[in-house]
């Protein structure tokens, strides 16, 4: 396999170093160069045609936000982020990936420096090796594109609930997803990769683009029609059934496939709901969260969707579901949220004509 060439962004020399002597440990990847502003890493490019960009988001001359966006425009490439844990890193990572950038890694602390780095040093050589295989020119394209789907104002919607799952690419993915339903969808529980800094600053941006009433989940929060529910950072999303109605509990469980929140967490407690028809789609990811899940919602008779590998950033979660043919549909990315309305419409008018066929029965009798 070729080694894949990285470009180091940062202002700080610091960094810059601790970058080059993390990832010199790994054969796999050879470092073209070190630019400490977006001039220096511009000619960079130019010259030695990088495979991946580490970025830095605060540099002189030019913040990396503005780069990034012109890089995308005029050559783009994969990039990843590094990121502050703070709320304005948090607002701006977003921004980032929005934009295009693949992946994000948090800084490390000056306490991770005296334990060696281990964790740090592996997740970022995981997060550049996948950033090598991504083609961001194609993605994003035909979503943007997106119109809002029809309202579903004349079904009820009582125990209707969609799921859906996401990491690696998925802050973008959801935001496809939920732009395009209508304000009178049915309550949608999401679970995506995150850092707990980061979970409310991705609900409220979906707020603000999406028709739907988007939060953060909180334990308690009753499921409601139009609303939808982003499981917080580094905690599990259940729902739970009581009298009648549903609820997020938050759980401080343990890490579940490598993560909290896990995706498989979040489905599997929709499998202990009676009543309840699930509708549930795994998107971008990498790794195997959720898949699992998936094919155990299907087998209960629930409807399952993954994202094809053409429009997935990453086809790792959704991927690893079809192996296990977990899933009723795989569709591209502009079309899951139709494809889950349609559903959703068609169980609905199924129920109706159950109903009705019940009522006939006990007047015949």
């Amino acid at each position: 396999m070729d080694k894949i060439k990285v470009l180091i962004v940062d202002d700080s020399k610091l960094v810059r170093e601790i970058l080059v002597e993390i990832l010199s440990q790994f054969p796999l990847i050879t470092i073209v160069g070190q630019a400490e502003d977006a001039f220096q890493a511009r000619e960079m490019i130019k010259l030695h045609s990088p495979d991946v960009l580490t970025l830095d988001v605060e540099m002189p001359k030019m913040d990396g936000i503005t780069f990034l966006r012109n890089l995308m425009r005029l050559r783009p490439m994969p990039v990843v982020m590094l990121s502050t844990l703070t709320t304005k890193g948090a607002e701006v990572t977003l921004e980032a990936l929005e934009l295009g950038a693949v992946d994000f890694i948090a800084k490390p602390k000056s306490s991770d420096l005296m334990g060696g780095l281990t964790a740090f040093n592996n997740a970022l050589f995981e997060k550049i090796k996948f950033a090598s295989t991504v083609d961001v020119s194609s993605l994003g394209k035909k979503a943007r594109e997106i119109k809002k789907e029809s309202a579903l104002s004349d079904i009820d919607l009582t125990h209707e609930v969609i799921a859906l799952g996401a990491s690696t690419g998925g802050t973008e993915a959801l935001r496809v997803v939920l732009d395009a339903m209508p304000a009178d969808s049915p309550p949608i529980v999401i679970t995506q990769h995150i850092p707990q800094s980061f979970s409310l600053r991705f609900a409220k941006r979906l707020n603000g683009t999406s028709l739907m009433t988007v939060h953060e989940a909180r334990d308690g929060l009753e499921l409601m029609r139009g609303h939808a529910y982003v499981a917080p950072g580094n905690m599990h999303l259940k729902i739970i059934e009581l009298n009648g109605k549903y609820y997020c509990r938050i759980d401080d469980g343990p890490l579940v496939n490598r993560h909290k929140p896990s995706v498989d967490v979040m489905f599997n407690s929709l499998l202990g709901l009676s009543k309840v028809k699930v509708f549930a789609g795994l998107l971008t990811g990498m790794g195997s969260d959720g898949a699992k899940s998936l094919l155990s919602l299907k087998e209960h008779g629930h409807f399952t969707l993954i994202q094809d590998e053409q429009t997935s950033m990453v086809w790792g979660m959704p991927g690893v579901a079809q192996s296990l043919n977990a899933h009723c549909r795989e569709e591209p990315l502009p079309n899951v949220a139709r494809t889950l309305l349609q559903q959703v419409r068609g169980q609905a008018k199924r129920a109706s004509f159950n109903s009705s066929r019940i009522k006939e029965n006990n007047v015949s009798l």
